[in-house]
């Protein structure tokens, strides 16, 4: 089973998915994440996953093109933008999709800002153990 997790740059709301998907699907699930774009692993998306004792500084920023010769049961895009722009995956792929705010984006003091990444994490965690439970089995 070959999951990819699609967002515009590929630094936080996909690189959380990807992680919360391996989390709830063990062996179940090979998860891959992309952008439609790279724009690099995000500290704070780094940060704020190590307080759920998640450790994603070794994930990389990936562009969709490397994962071309993949055959993708499931494609998850997070944000609008991913999904209007997703690329046509010559597969079987289940399309999904669910906009989720772009913790990056939230401006104010770093506290402030901490606190929308928490809240888009937990909005992701809990999508991806609803989703792993529905679609996988667990």
């Amino acid at each position: 089973m070959n999951i990819l997790v699609l967002c515009t740059g590929n630094s936080c709301r996909s690189q959380i998915a990807e992680a919360y998907l391996r989390h709830f699907a063990g062996d179940k699930a090979t998860v891959y994440s992309a952008g439609v774009e790279t724009h690099g692993l995000n500290p704070r998306a780094v940060a704020v996953m190590k307080e759920d004792g998640i450790d994603i500084s070794h994930h990389t920023s990936n562009h969709v093109d490397e994962y071309a010769h993949v055959s993708f049961d499931y494609v998850i895009t997070v944000c609008d933008n991913a999904n209007e722009r997703c690329p046509v995956f010559p597969s079987k792929a289940k399309k999904l999709h669910y906009n989720f705010p772009d913790p990056a984006k939230a401006t104010g003091t770093e506290e402030e800002i901490m606190n929308e990444f928490r809240k888009v994490r937990e909005e992701i965690k809990n999508y991806c153990k609803e989703f792993v439970e529905k679609e996988l089995g667990n």
